[in-house]
Protein backbone atom coordinates (compact mmCIF):
# COMPACT_ATOMS: atom_id res chain seq x y z
CA UNK A 1 0.00 0.00 0.00
CA UNK A 2 1.13 3.33 -1.01
CA UNK A 3 -0.21 6.74 0.61
CA UNK A 4 -0.31 9.48 -1.70
CA UNK A 5 -2.51 12.13 0.76
CA UNK A 6 -2.23 12.30 4.60
CA UNK A 7 -5.64 10.10 4.88
CA UNK A 8 -5.76 8.13 2.13
CA UNK A 9 -4.27 5.00 0.44
CA UNK A 10 -3.53 3.84 -3.61
CA UNK A 11 -2.99 -0.02 -3.85
CA UNK A 12 -0.82 0.39 -6.86
CA UNK A 13 2.51 2.71 -6.34
CA UNK A 14 3.12 4.85 -9.41
CA UNK A 15 6.70 4.20 -9.50
CA UNK A 16 8.60 1.10 -10.22
CA UNK A 17 11.99 2.06 -11.44
CA UNK A 18 14.76 4.03 -9.45
CA UNK A 19 15.42 6.30 -12.47
CA UNK A 20 12.25 7.26 -12.89
CA UNK A 21 11.82 7.95 -8.90
CA UNK A 22 15.44 9.82 -9.01
CA UNK A 23 13.50 12.26 -11.90
CA UNK A 24 11.17 13.25 -9.42
CA UNK A 25 12.87 13.61 -6.32
CA UNK A 26 17.06 13.84 -7.45
CA UNK A 27 19.37 11.74 -5.36
CA UNK A 28 19.52 11.12 -1.68
CA UNK A 29 22.50 12.11 -0.19
CA UNK A 30 24.65 10.86 2.75
CA UNK A 31 26.36 13.14 4.95
CA UNK A 32 29.82 12.13 6.07
CA UNK A 33 29.25 11.02 9.68
CA UNK A 34 25.96 9.47 8.62
CA UNK A 35 24.89 5.59 9.14
CA UNK A 36 22.70 5.97 6.27
CA UNK A 37 20.88 8.02 3.24
CA UNK A 38 19.30 11.86 3.62
CA UNK A 39 16.96 14.03 2.14
CA UNK A 40 18.35 17.65 1.93
CA UNK A 41 16.91 21.43 0.75
CA UNK A 42 19.46 24.64 0.95
CA UNK A 43 19.87 26.12 4.11
CA UNK A 44 18.95 29.46 2.33
CA UNK A 45 15.51 28.16 2.13
CA UNK A 46 15.47 27.65 6.00
CA UNK A 47 12.35 29.99 7.68
CA UNK A 48 13.86 30.41 11.18
CA UNK A 49 17.21 29.39 10.27
CA UNK A 50 17.56 33.08 8.16
CA UNK A 51 16.52 35.21 11.48
CA UNK A 52 18.90 32.63 13.50
CA UNK A 53 21.36 33.17 11.23
CA UNK A 54 21.95 36.82 12.19
CA UNK A 55 21.65 36.10 15.85
CA UNK A 56 24.96 35.39 17.94
CA UNK A 57 24.93 32.37 20.08
CA UNK A 58 21.95 30.80 18.33
CA UNK A 59 22.41 27.36 16.82
CA UNK A 60 21.93 28.53 13.54
CA UNK A 61 24.88 31.37 13.23
CA UNK A 62 27.84 30.21 11.09
CA UNK A 63 25.30 27.46 9.62
CA UNK A 64 27.51 24.69 8.45
CA UNK A 65 25.47 24.38 5.56
CA UNK A 66 26.62 27.35 3.64
CA UNK A 67 30.37 25.76 4.00
CA UNK A 68 32.48 23.21 2.44
CA UNK A 69 31.16 21.00 -0.58
CA UNK A 70 27.63 22.60 0.56
CA UNK A 71 29.38 25.91 -1.07
CA UNK A 72 30.09 24.71 -4.21
CA UNK A 73 27.32 25.56 -6.81
CA UNK A 74 26.50 22.15 -8.30
CA UNK A 75 25.71 21.14 -4.48
CA UNK A 76 23.78 23.67 -4.09
CA UNK A 77 21.82 23.05 -7.89
CA UNK A 78 20.97 20.08 -6.42
CA UNK A 79 19.45 20.64 -3.01
CA UNK A 80 17.22 23.52 -4.90
CA UNK A 81 16.14 20.70 -6.88
CA UNK A 82 15.19 18.30 -3.76
CA UNK A 83 13.78 21.64 -2.30
CA UNK A 84 10.97 22.23 -5.52
CA UNK A 85 10.56 18.28 -5.78
CA UNK A 86 8.14 18.52 -2.94
CA UNK A 87 5.70 20.28 -5.26
CA UNK A 88 6.14 17.73 -7.82
CA UNK A 89 3.19 15.74 -9.00
CA UNK A 90 3.95 12.23 -7.47
CA UNK A 91 6.71 13.16 -5.26
CA UNK A 92 5.49 11.09 -2.10
CA UNK A 93 5.02 7.94 -4.18
CA UNK A 94 8.80 8.56 -5.49
CA UNK A 95 10.31 9.65 -3.07
CA UNK A 96 8.87 6.67 -0.64
CA UNK A 97 10.04 4.27 -3.34
CA UNK A 98 13.67 5.86 -3.18
CA UNK A 99 14.08 5.19 0.70
CA UNK A 100 12.54 1.74 0.49
CA UNK A 101 15.15 0.60 -2.29
CA UNK A 102 18.37 2.60 -0.92
CA UNK A 103 18.01 2.31 3.02
CA UNK A 104 18.43 -0.79 5.12
CA UNK A 105 17.16 0.51 8.53
CA UNK A 106 17.62 4.25 8.93
CA UNK A 107 16.97 7.79 7.30
CA UNK A 108 17.15 11.30 7.96
CA UNK A 109 15.39 14.33 7.00
CA UNK A 110 17.61 17.61 5.97
CA UNK A 111 21.24 17.54 6.94
CA UNK A 112 20.83 20.72 5.26
CA UNK A 113 17.69 22.96 5.23
CA UNK A 114 14.51 22.45 7.12
CA UNK A 115 10.59 21.88 7.05
CA UNK A 116 8.86 24.81 4.85
CA UNK A 117 5.45 24.43 5.65
CA UNK A 118 3.06 22.16 6.66
CA UNK A 119 2.61 20.30 3.07
CA UNK A 120 6.74 19.74 3.21
CA UNK A 121 5.80 17.62 6.31
CA UNK A 122 2.76 15.90 5.67
CA UNK A 123 4.46 14.80 2.54
CA UNK A 124 7.42 13.60 4.73
CA UNK A 125 4.91 12.03 7.13
CA UNK A 126 3.22 10.13 4.40
CA UNK A 127 6.87 9.06 2.93
CA UNK A 128 7.13 7.42 6.45
CA UNK A 129 3.79 5.44 6.58
CA UNK A 130 4.99 4.23 3.10
CA UNK A 131 8.30 2.93 4.81
CA UNK A 132 7.08 1.20 7.96
CA UNK A 133 10.73 -0.69 8.45
CA UNK A 134 12.54 2.20 8.11
CA UNK A 135 13.32 4.38 11.20
CA UNK A 136 13.11 8.11 9.95
CA UNK A 137 14.76 11.20 12.00
CA UNK A 138 13.53 14.90 11.28
CA UNK A 139 15.43 17.52 13.15
CA UNK A 140 14.12 20.78 13.08
CA UNK A 141 13.58 24.52 14.38
CA UNK A 142 9.78 25.22 12.56
CA UNK A 143 7.88 25.41 16.12
CA UNK A 144 5.01 26.29 13.74
CA UNK A 145 5.22 23.67 11.10
CA UNK A 146 4.98 21.24 13.66
CA UNK A 147 2.78 22.58 16.15
CA UNK A 148 -0.19 22.50 13.51
CA UNK A 149 1.10 19.03 12.55
CA UNK A 150 -0.07 17.94 15.51
CA UNK A 151 -2.98 19.59 16.20
CA UNK A 152 -4.67 18.32 12.84
CA UNK A 153 -3.13 14.77 13.21
CA UNK A 154 -2.35 14.75 16.70
CA UNK A 155 1.10 12.31 16.38
CA UNK A 156 3.88 11.41 13.91
CA UNK A 157 3.84 7.87 12.50
CA UNK A 158 5.05 5.20 15.17
CA UNK A 159 8.19 5.24 12.95
CA UNK A 160 9.27 8.63 12.69
CA UNK A 161 10.75 11.00 15.46
CA UNK A 162 11.02 14.65 14.93
CA UNK A 163 13.69 16.70 17.24
CA UNK A 164 12.68 20.35 17.61
CA UNK A 165 15.81 22.10 18.34
CA UNK A 166 16.13 24.90 20.90
CA UNK A 167 17.10 27.68 19.48
CA UNK A 168 20.17 29.17 21.37
CA UNK A 169 23.72 27.41 22.02
CA UNK A 170 23.18 26.12 26.00
CA UNK A 171 20.05 26.88 25.59
CA UNK A 172 17.01 24.33 27.38
CA UNK A 173 14.86 22.16 25.69
CA UNK A 174 11.64 23.47 24.43
CA UNK A 175 9.19 22.23 26.89
CA UNK A 176 6.16 21.84 24.26
CA UNK A 177 7.72 18.89 22.61
CA UNK A 178 8.31 15.51 23.37
CA UNK A 179 11.30 14.97 21.45
CA UNK A 180 14.25 17.68 21.49
CA UNK A 181 17.49 18.54 20.96
CA UNK A 182 19.85 20.92 22.43
CA UNK A 183 23.13 21.98 21.61
CA UNK A 184 25.73 22.59 24.46
CA UNK A 185 29.30 24.49 24.24
CA UNK A 186 30.13 26.20 27.69
CA UNK A 187 26.94 24.68 29.77
CA UNK A 188 26.36 20.95 30.32
CA UNK A 189 24.56 18.69 28.13
CA UNK A 190 21.31 18.17 28.77
CA UNK A 191 19.85 14.71 28.80
CA UNK A 192 21.43 12.23 26.17
CA UNK A 193 24.85 13.27 24.73
CA UNK A 194 25.77 12.71 21.21
CA UNK A 195 29.20 11.22 21.00
CA UNK A 196 30.05 11.75 17.79
CA UNK A 197 33.09 14.28 19.10
CA UNK A 198 34.81 11.45 20.68
CA UNK A 199 34.61 9.15 17.33
CA UNK A 200 35.78 11.18 14.58
CA UNK A 201 32.79 13.08 14.64
CA UNK A 202 30.64 10.10 13.24
CA UNK A 203 27.36 7.88 14.52
CA UNK A 204 29.31 4.86 14.53
CA UNK A 205 26.57 2.74 15.88
CA UNK A 206 24.82 5.27 18.10
CA UNK A 207 21.23 5.48 16.77
CA UNK A 208 19.58 7.93 19.80
CA UNK A 209 18.44 10.49 17.46
CA UNK A 210 16.63 8.34 16.09
CA UNK A 211 15.59 6.64 19.44
CA UNK A 212 12.41 7.37 21.12
CA UNK A 213 13.14 6.55 24.74
CA UNK A 214 15.72 9.82 24.61
CA UNK A 215 13.37 12.86 24.83
CA UNK A 216 16.23 15.13 24.56
CA UNK A 217 20.09 14.79 22.29
CA UNK A 218 22.31 17.36 23.15
CA UNK A 219 25.07 17.95 20.76
CA UNK A 220 28.23 19.88 21.06
CA UNK A 221 28.80 22.81 18.98
CA UNK A 222 31.08 22.48 16.12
Amino acid sequence: MVYSNINAVVSVPQITKVKDAVKITGELGRAGKMPCPTYNTPASMCKTGAKLRKVIGSICHGCYAFKGNYAFPSVQQGLLKRFHAFSKKGFVEAISFMIVKRCKSHFRWFDSGDLYDLPMLEKIAMACKNSPKIRHWLPTREVKVVSDYLKIYKKFPDNLVVRVSSPMIDGEPLKSFRWTSTVHHKGKPIGYECPARFQDNKCMDCRACWDKRITNVSYHKH
